[in-house]
């Protein structure tokens, strides 16, 4: 039994598709959107629909942006020299918010995953291995600690290795408020391996 209009149902409905967005949390964003003034919904409406047809990949690093290059990739001050590969552009922003990190980005869009049949070549690498041509010191591999960032890391330090770059990988180990009782050992052997003298 339908509880709503067609209307509400399809608004809803595209809601709920949403990643993250169940259908009581959906209800609620559509109840949200419906009792918003029109100008606030055109303008929602508007942000939507010039997001999807305006942003793009940056054509250095590949991460989302409405311009041929990023706003870091444009940026003379940071340390082309230095590159640090994320899988997302989710990974970069949160490595941005640390605002430490002084070099620039490549976002591969993925992790290698045979699993779910994700290859190498589904992953942004060639575009990676394009920019190693020109002049850089050092490949931070920054993906996630698991079994698909693992891979990724692995298979990507071993296409670089060759050229001479200097590669990396970031350090993992115990969260900050965590008990060490309840972390896994993967995670203490890595806090382990990566001490560092105080």
């Amino acid at each position: 039994m339908d509880y709503y209009s067609k209307q509400i149902n399809r608004l809803v409905a595209q809601l709920s598709s949403l990643p993250g967005i169940g259908s009581k949390s959906a209800q609620r964003l559509a109840f949200h959107i419906l009792n918003m003034p029109q100008e606030n919904v055109e303008a929602l409406s508007d942000a939507l629909l010039e997001a999807r047809r305006n942003v793009r990949y940056c054509s250095m690093c590949y991460t989302l942006t409405d311009d041929t290059l990023c706003p870091i990739c444009k940026r003379e001050d940071r340390d082309h020299r230095t590159i640090m590969v994320v899988e997302n552009s989710r990974d970069l922003a949160a490595y941005e918010k640390t605002g430490k990190y002084e070099g620039v980005y490549h976002v591969l869009h993925g992790s290698i995953s045979p699993m779910l049949g994700i290859g190498p070549g589904d992953i942004r690498l060639k575009e990676l291995l394009k920019r190693l041509q020109s002049d850089v010191d050092e490949v931070i591999i920054a993906t996630n600690s698991s079994l698909e960032g693992e891979t990724t890391a692995m298979y990507v330090s071993k296409l670089i290795k060759p050229t001479g770059i200097k590669v990396t990988r970031i350090a993992s180990g115990v969260p900050v408020g965590g008990d060490l009782e309840y972390i896994d050992e993967v995670t203490l052997l890595r806090a382990l391996e990566g001490r560092r003298e105080l």
